[in-house]
């Protein structure tokens, strides 16, 4: 069960589905406890969890490049952490309350593009901005 007021944990989702949705190629579906964001319908770089486990965060968990988990851990520890299951890969805890929308869109784009194929990348890549 939720630690957060439902609108909230809505609020949350609303705005991890606006970004990982915007990207190429990418579909959502539940995964571990929670909707998970994929490209091409294989492969994860993004899940939104509520409580997971009892664990108190509402975060997500997200595909991040080499060294970059242990640098945010170690620098903002009440911001970032090392999530079960996939943080011995290097993924990238973030809690979520209080993250302006700007970084969370910054975050879900680097873990896009952590785990995109190059194809999707280069797609990605020429869009316009917008």
């Amino acid at each position: 069960m939720s630690r957060f007021p439902e609108h909230e944990v809505a609020e949350a989702l609303a705005k991890v589905r606006a970004v990982c949705l915007a990207l190429p190629e990418t579909s959502e579906r539940p995964s571990h406890g929670g909707p998970a964001f994929f490209i091409r319908n294989k492969k994860c770089f993004v899940m939104f969890l509520d409580n997971h486990h009892d664990d108190g965060r509402l975060a997500i968990w997200c595909a991040a490049p080499d060294g970059v988990q242990t640098e945010m851990v170690e620098t903002e520890p009440g911001r970032f952490f090392r999530p079960p299951y996939v943080g011995h890969i290097g993924w990238l805890g973030v809690q979520l309350p209080g993250i302006e929308d700007g970084e969370l869109s910054a975050i879900c784009q680097e873990a896009f593009a952590t785990v995109a194929p190059p194809s999707v990348l280069k797609m990605w890549r020429s869009q316009p901005a917008g």
